[in-house]
């Protein structure tokens, strides 16, 4: 018996847990690594992503699933057991990163469509077997001089509309991932700029979703919050909840289960801050929660440094990030909370 598709966006929205993003890609993964000064090699990769998914605490109590890179996706821990029984042990669900990346889009310049469409209702077919059971697929759209284009976006919430459709015949939950970014060139745009643009591209996204006959049910959002460009912050941790549920509230149908966040550029703490805002402060038709990459692990990946004695230290600053997001999608994080740690 298959499961449903609304089951299992359901468990991936259970209240307080969160989606875990380990789905760079080679390229992204290397850069990481470079930060800490250690070379991108499959078994480094390996170790790294297991030293976070043998984070017991965090993954039983905070993680509801994760996005795995396709190579994670059918590799092995160092003992042999593979990745997706270990996440499937701890309670949560596997995904799939399944976009081959955002491409320069041809007579639109500064702005980018997502790729990787063809042949995907085969390799959904092969990422189900291999145990995945939702998928992700992100659109990028840039604000910036004269930016984002009617085109661009309406390419992108079609390509976004299409993949979901994929997913869902082939029994995998899509999460639709329309991301603004808030480090656009020249990046010096307002909160209200970001919200105007939010709201044109969440509105084009679900009528796309609409006429491609996608389940909204069976279907998680990750959105990018409402949020002024890099080079212009000063919005509060109130004004951006504040904007970012307005948008939501104006076009996210209340049929979706959940909305998962990403960080994109925020720091760690920033991520959480305002995650815990918009669950404290507002009554919301859907579950709220976290799907973050780097706000989840920067700490980890710097603490651990490659070395095997520190996998320890690496797993405590995961899962105090675990934790602290978990409280943050219950309304319940504290500054406090920071500094006892």
């Amino acid at each position: 018996m298959t499961e449903r598709l609304q089951d299992i966006a359901q468990k991936m929205m259970s209240n307080g847990k969160g989606l875990l993003a380990a789905d760079e890609s080679t390229g992204t993964i290397k850069k990481r690594f470079d930060t800490i000064g250690l070379e991108s090699t499959e078994t480094s990769r390996r170790d790294y992503r297991e030293m976070l998914f043998r984070t017991d605490e965090a993954m039983t109590k905070c993680i509801s699933g994760v996005i795995l890179y396709e190579e994670t996706l059918f590799q092995k821990a160092a003992d042999g057991t593979p990745f997706v029984e270990i996440i499937k042990a701890a309670g949560a669900v596997p995904g799939i990163k399944v976009d081959k990346g955002a491409k320069p889009q041809t007579f639109f310049p500064g702005e980018t469509v997502t790729e990787g469409l063809d042949g995907l209702a085969d390799r959904l077919k092969t990422y189900y077997e291999a145990g995945a059971r939702f998928a992700k697929w992100r659109g990028v759209i840039a604000i910036g001089d004269g930016l984002p284009t009617w085109g661009s976006i309406k390419a992108n919430a079609q390509a976004l509309a299409r993949y979901a459709a994929l997913c869902q015949q082939a029994g995998i939950v899509p999460i639709v991932e329309p991301e603004v970014l808030m480090d656009g060139k020249p990046g010096t745009h307002s909160i209200d700029r970001c919200a105007e643009v939010t709201e044109w591209v969440l509105r084009t996204v679900f009528t796309d979703l609409y006429d491609a006959r996608v389940d909204l049910e069976g279907m998680i959002l990750k959105p990018n919050m409402v949020i002024d460009g890099k080079n212009a912050r000063k919005a509060s941790v109130e004004e951006v909840a504040e904007k970012t549920v307005k948008v939501l509230k104006a076009t996210v149908p209340s049929t979706v289960p959940g909305i998962a966040f990403l960080s994109g550029g925020q720091s760690s703490e920033e991520a959480t801050a305002h995650l815990s805002a918009i669950n404290a402060g507002y009554d919301l038709p859907w579950s709220v929660t976290f799907s973050y990459g780097r706000a989840l692990q920067e700490a980890a990946l710097h603490a651990w440094g490659g070395k095997q004695e520190n996998v320890a230290a690496g797993q405590r600053a995961f899962r105090h990030r675990a934790e602290m997001n978990s409280l943050a999608a219950r309304g319940n994080w504290k500054q406090e909370l920071e500094k006892a740690a």
